[in-house]
């Protein structure tokens, strides 16, 4: 994603004629962790991502840019809620918790996840003091000093690990979740300050709501059902979460189309070598040839673009090949609702590492997400593998898919045989992002300034979703093109 976003910049950014832009791809098809297809009877199944954050706004504004506006579809409200697993059962994580903090009183009283002793000791957070120390800190670490022990690892650890297949003992708070460093540093409390975040939202939700209601009743009819219908569907920005309704697949077309009609697309070519050649870069590429360029976007895993950098600064290929991943695989499959005891009324369920299950998280595709499974049935894609769990990644599908089977009936009492089942495996996928990665991210932006022409874009730097990758992938070529218009 990073890689098209980029492209696209490019040709959006200049002149039609004026610049040739290649999109060079080492596999049979573009989008990396973004696949969707059609499997029998279920018309979207994603094998990766599957939706993208609006508080975020870059890859919202792609799609705008790009018309897809009207494709933009919201979660299911029905079902908006997430379950975590206490006991071998399924419970509702408490409304109004965010992530690290609970935003609301009772919920968090009386939910079945927490201890008594547990209750307390979150409520021990509010006396808690800032933290003196600048250094970054792990988001575990963070978590047991504000609010113990329990809460990180009955809801926490699951919910962050849902996110980013990570370990919250190396995770770095300030790069995955600043938000909350922020808070206990303006308000000291973290729950406090997320009480009165909740508090405002809401105000400016009624608001909303008040100014629709105002203006749907002083306009002419037709008039004020459009403005009402546009103001409250404004100020939601389509709700949190977002997706297109023929699956993500639809980003990469678009992106493709537009890349294709002014630029170049090659699949199943690898990039085998980079050089420099007077002001500009040699590409060198397999099975054969190469490209002679002004500029280079690498848009590639930290990994991979550690061994094409090398020749050009070791300083960047070394700090490249500090950066971590974790492989998941992601078991999807297809079931009648008949076959299903429980009511699967949530967006997914999410799995302490505590519980000693053999899985991450299961997703319930089809109740996210409306038109994803054929009528009395229902899509999950269940996770297994991540930092923690890598052992079970190893394990052959057939192995894999008969432990999520396991699982699901455990917990769910999933009969019967699924319509369908399939493993997708996606191998040091996701950048892990440990103590220390926006340290490093500095040295590796500063090391790559260093090389005219060329920018590094991806995952691995400043984000993990749609569209962080989408911003890294434009603010990478908008660097680039200044610099090759200003030499």
């Amino acid at each position: 994603m990073s890689g098209l976003a980029a492209a696209h910049r490019l040709l959006e950014l200049s002149e039609p004629g004026t610049l040739d832009v290649e999109v060079v791809e080492s596999s049979a098809r573009l989008g990396g962790a973004i696949h969707t297809e059609p499997v029998d009877a279920y018309p979207v199944v994603e094998h990766g991502a599957d939706m993208f954050v609006t508080d975020k706004p870059w890859a919202l504004d792609l799609c705008r840019r790009l018309g897809l506006e009207g494709d933009i579809v919201r979660t299911n409200d029905r079902f908006r809620r997430t379950l975590v697993l206490r006991d071998g059962k399924a419970v509702g994580v408490p409304e109004g918790f965010t992530l690290m903090a609970p935003s609301e009183l009772m919920p968090i009283l009386q939910t079945p996840i927490l201890s008594v002793a547990g209750k307390a000791r979150m409520a021990l957070e509010l006396a808690v003091p800032r933290r003196k120390e600048e250094q970054d800190e792990s988001i575990a670490s963070f978590v047991r000093r504000r609010f113990g022990q329990e809460l990180l690892d009955r809801i926490v650890q699951p919910l962050v690990g849902g996110i980013y297949t990570g370990d919250p003992e190396k995770l770095s708070l300030r790069a995955t979740l600043p938000r909350f460093c922020d808070m206990e540093s303006t308000s000291r409390s973290v729950a406090l300050a997320a009480w009165r975040r909740s508090r405002d939202e809401k105000k400016r939700a009624k608001t909303a709501e008040t100014t629709a209601n105002t203006t749907a009743n002083t306009t002419a009819n037709t008039t004020a059902n459009t403005t009402a219908n546009t103001t409250a569907e404004s100020g939601a920005r389509y709700g949190l979460f977002v997706s297109l309704g023929r699956g993500m697949k639809s980003l990469v077309e678009a992106l493709r189309a537009k890349i294709e009609a002014s630029g170049k697309v090659r699949l199943r070519t690898k990039v085998v070598g980079l050089e420099r050649r007077g002001e500009g870069y040699r590409v060198g590429l397999s099975p054969e040839g190469h490209i002679d360029c002004d500029g280079v976007v690498v848009a590639l895993p930290a990994y991979t673009a550690s061994e094409l950098l090398r020749p050009l600064s070791a300083p960047l290929a070394n700090g490249l090949d500090r950066i971590p991943y974790a492989s998941t695989a992601v078991v999807l499959s297809g079931h009648a609702l008949a076959d299903v005891a429980h009511a699967l009324d949530a967006f997914g369920l999410v799995v302490p590492h505590v519980e000693k299950r053999r899985i991450l998280a299961v997703s319930f595709s089809s109740r996210k997400l409306k038109g994803r499974a054929p009528r009395g049935s229902v899509l999950l894609r269940t996770f297994v593998g991540g930092a923690m769990q890598p052992e079970l990644f190893e394990l052959s599908d057939a192995r894999i898919e008969g432990l999520v089977l396991e699982e699901l009936r455990a917990i769910f009492d999933v009969g019967g045989a699924p319509d369908f089942i399939r493993v997708v495996r996606w191998t040091r996928a996701m950048p892990q992002y440990h103590i220390g990665h926006l340290a490093l991210v500095d040295e590796l932006e500063a090391e790559s300034h260093k090389l005219s022409h060329l920018a590094i874009a991806g995952s691995y730097l400043r984000g993990v979703g749609i569209p962080d990758c989408v911003r890294s992938g434009e603010a990478a070529a908008e660097r680039v093109l200044t610099s090759i218009q200003s030499r």
